[in-house]
């Protein structure tokens, strides 16, 4: 009774995905291809100066949500190939030209409009059978269940190659619908990942573009590399020379000081050893912080799950930590995830005004996932000077992704991936 259920409950989920894909490749990619052509071919008048840039980015943000769609429902990884905009892209007419002209240039754009054409066209008739393989067999269903009696006096109803005119036929239309269905449990979600291959023919770039791509990304993320580890070693330095440094210089001179003072004033001898004792002390308690901050203990012998554990616990907020990783990734991938998942926590205390805080971390197909979650005020992105535009530079030394769903009034949801492989 439970695999029926389940397998019912797949079969709705698949058919209402068929549904959605029709629907967005028929309404919307036929909208904005149309919208597309006439933007363009406007620019001869001026018009389409300042209205391409808003057409072309709303067919990039169609174009992600089926590239999302494509990893989510079929796990079909399509490149986003953008080419980015210059940050100092003038204001006004001049600069209407020149977005209108970068992105005309860019051969995702054409890519993207070839695109349009195939998904309203070929990508929706596929959509559409992987939703008619359980819609269709309703009918060979209610027509067995009598509704061949309305097409009785009018001659035979064909229900596929089947003509029904009795309830012999019926029967046999409901047995023609339950092999359709059958069919469809079998491979609807392989006609739905089709529908998504062929996006991915279209949209992802070719080869040379890839690796273009591939090139320029190891290029910035080398650069980040460099700066980031330089930061750090100032921050060392600086954390050193203010604090540890600072007070072992102390306590050589309060040695330097007992020493003078230790035949001729023995009390005040004793009062410089207790303080110079509570220095060392102190020093120490900073040279562990220090080092912690670093990489921190709890990570290099007890792992990912126990350190990011150990962090929740002393959060301020209410932390659920659930941790599924069947062994452990290199030292620097665990590194770079601990260091990530702190941040995003501080980002959640700090700005959100959060007083609940959920992290899962999970392993499948090479790909460490941690999702950091909580219940604050929402408005997180990644942008231009923000703590986490900087988290996803560092993250991309490692090929990591960051992604970040979080909208006005919550909830926030940030997931880390690291390609890796554990041990």
């Amino acid at each position: 009774m439970n695999r029926t259920k389940k397998v019912a409950a797949e079969a709705a989920t698949t058919a209402g995905r068929g549904l959605v894909l029709g629907v967005t490749a028929v309404a919307g990619s036929v909208t904005l291809f149309v919208l597309s052509v006439l933007s363009i071919a406007f620019i001869a008048l001026g018009i389409g100066v300042f209205t391409t840039p808003h057409v072309l980015r709303a067919v990039r943000a169609h174009a992600n949500r089926r590239r999302l769609l494509a990893a989510t429902w079929s796990d079909v990884r399509i490149p986003v190939p953008y080419r980015p905009m210059p940050a100092d892209l003038r204001t006004g007419v001049t600069g209407q030209v020149e977005r209108t002209t970068l992105m005309l240039k860019d051969p995702a754009t054409w890519r993207d409009l070839a695109w349009l054409l195939v998904d309203m066209t070929a990508g929706a008739v596929v959509a559409f059978v992987s939703l008619g393989l359980f819609a269709y067999p309703v009918e060979g269903l209610v027509l067995a269940a009598g509704l061949w009696r309305v097409f009785e006096e009018g001659g035979s109803y064909w229900y596929g190659f089947v003509p029904v005119h009795s309830q012999f036929t019926g029967v046999l239309a409901a047995l023609l619908g339950a092999a359709i269905a059958a069919v469809g449990v079998r491979y609807a979600k392989d006609v739905q990942r089709g529908h998504f291959l062929l996006a991915k023919s279209l949209l992802a770039p070719s080869q040379d573009q890839e690796l273009a791509q591939r090139v320029a990304h190891l290029t910035e993320t080398r650069h980040d590399a460099v700066d980031t580890s330089a930061a750090e070693l100032r921050r060392i330095e600086r954390d050193l020379h203010d604090g540890a440094q600072a007070r072992l210089v102390a306590m050589g001179m309060d040695l330097g000081t007992i020493e003078a003072l230790i035949e001729k004033n023995p009390a005040k001898a004793k009062e410089l050893i207790a303080h110079a004792r509570k220095s060392s002390a102190e020093a120490l308690t900073e040279l562990r912080d220090l080092v912690r901050g670093i990489h921190p203990p709890v990570l290099a012998e007890r792992g990912l799950g126990d350190a990011v554990k150990a962090l929740a616990l002393r959060l301020p907020v209410e932390t659920d930590v659930q941790v599924d990783l069947p062994g452990r990734a290199e030292a620097p991938v665990e590194s770079a995830a601990y260091f990530a998942v702190s941040e995003i926590l501080t980002n959640a205390i700090k700005h959100a005004n959060a007083d609940r805080v959920w992290v899962d971390m999970t392993y499948a197909e090479s790909m460490l996932r941690v999702s950091v979650g909580d219940n604050g005020v929402g408005g997180a992105r990644i942008g231009s000077g923000t703590g986490l535009s900087g988290l996803e530079r560092r993250l991309g030394t490692f090929d990591g992704i960051l992604a970040v769903s979080s909208p006005a009034g919550g909830p926030t949801m940030v997931t880390v991936e690291i390609p890796c492989e554990l041990s």
